[in-house]
């Protein structure tokens, strides 16, 4: 009468032990999921960009996380000046800031008159430089929310 009362107490705990593990696979597997969620549903900043030219400032705005700037007309922000490459320089959201790079143009790149040679942080009110055009960055600052 024993060895089945304990055979039944060791069904009933192996499948306790089953259903925790499954109960706890389960949390596992719906956080990850909510994480992927709220990491695609994450969006850039939006960013302003000003070419400023002899009659009137050029302005783009942008919402989405990567921006190319050259000549080429399919360029996302398109420069008609012969001095800047087809596919000059690259700007791209990530780690929560907007970043520059010079796609290997002839005539370079500068970040408030420094040449960029490597990834560079850009903020709101930065000019780069494309071969002779200049453009000023504007970045929106997200209001964020604290808890109280």
């Amino acid at each position: 009468m024993t060895a089945i009362i304990e055979l039944i107490l060791r069904i009933t705990l192996t499948s306790a032990l089953f259903a925790f593990f499954i109960w706890a696979l389960y949390l596992l597997w719906m956080d990850l999921k909510n994480q992927a969620d709220l990491l695609t549903a994450f969006q850039s900043t939006p960013i302003d960009l000003v070419l400023q030219t002899d009659t009137q400032p050029i302005v783009m705005h942008f919402n989405k996380p990567e921006i190319i700037l050259g000549r080429d007309l399919a360029c996302d922000f398109p420069i008609d000046d012969k001095t800047v490459s087809n596919h000059h320089a690259h700007l791209s959201f990530h780690h929560h800031q907007w970043w520059l790079e010079d796609l290997g143009s002839t005539n370079g790149t500068l970040l408030n008159l420094m040449p960029v040679s490597t990834g560079m942080v850009v903020t709101s009110g930065d000019q780069i430089a494309c071969g002779q055009a200049v453009i000023t960055i504007k970045v929106e600052q997200k209001l964020s929310r604290t808890g109280g």
